[in-house]
């Protein structure tokens, strides 16, 4: 194992570790994607959580294995996302082989291409990228992973493909009925769930038999907003919600119906009960 497959593989179990994830193929998938093809060349600008960027000593790509945001385009806030909280989420997405995936927001490409080695070569990814300097480097980052599809636009329009689980990674104030209408049985969905200001959380929220959907946070979450899936009123009352009350205690999706005593958040035609 060369000194770069062996931080890789280093990184793997530590962001596992650090997110809660205990499945072994999310551990495999981040140990054999090279996070160095997809965020550009080294030194690199990385978040500091204790008040804004810094930069690598060098470009060399061990300082990418690590627990860090690396900024794809620090001007406009975008990051390559905190990997403990991917790994997180990967975990509870719990995709198999063969499955179709939705990715929405892709970015570069990073996280879209451990989302292909999840679903193997009998899986597909659909990938959607609305910066367009992102999607030409994710397009060139991804062309030899042959279950990749990249798409340009915003993936909260028109109709989507029929799918087993949808994997958002811009915040949301709800969830979007295309997102919903597209999963099969069974389907997961996974998304940020996020006020305008302070954090939010990634909601899972599944299809289950005769308009169930049960739903849970997996984790506490904060992205930069999703095109096309921002109300302000909703980012309001999101803000009420996850400023007084438990998001551990949600249990359920509702769609269509009047929220009762178990309301957690309620937005335009949604609402999330305890029960």
């Amino acid at each position: 194992m060369s000194s770069i497959e062996a931080a890789r593989r280093y990184y793997a179990q530590l962001i596992a570790g650090r997110g809660g994830a205990s499945d072994p193929r999310v551990i495999d998938a981040f140990a054999v994607t090279p996070r160095e093809r997809f965020v550009g060349d080294g030194p690199w600008t990385v978040f500091n959580f204790a008040g804004g960027y810094i930069d690598t000593p060098s470009g060399d790509p061990a300082w990418l294995y690590q627990d860090v945001l690396v900024a794809l385009s620090r001007s406009q806030g975008i990051n390559n996302g905190a990997p403990s909280l991917h790994a997180r989420c990967l975990d509870g997405l719990a995709l198999q082989p063969g499955e179709t995936v939705l990715h929405v927001g892709a970015g570069t490409g990073y996280y879209t291409s451990i989302l292909a080695s999840l679903v193997g070569p009998t899986g597909s990814v659909l990938a959607y990228e609305i910066e367009p300097a992102l999607l030409e480097k994710a397009k060139a980052n991804l062309a030899e992973q042959a279950n990749v599809s990249l798409h340009g636009i915003s993936g909260t329009g028109g109709t989507l493909p029929a799918c087993d689980a949808i994997y958002v990674n811009a915040g949301s104030t709800h969830p979007v009925d295309m997102w919903l209408d597209a999963l099969r049985p069974g389907g997961r969905l996974l998304f940020p769930l996020t006020p305008d200001r302070g954090l939010g959380g990634m909601l899972m929220v599944s299809r289950g038999a005769a308009g169930h959907w049960p739903a849970r946070f997996l984790c506490a979450a904060a992205f930069i907003p999703c095109d096309g899936a921002r109300d302000p009123q909703t980012a309001r009352a999101l803000a009420d919600a996850f400023g007084q009350q438990n998001l551990w205690t949600v249990r359920t999706l509702h769609r269509g119906t009047v929220p009762d005593s178990s309301c957690w958040v309620a937005g335009n035609g949604w609402w999330l009960s305890t029960r």
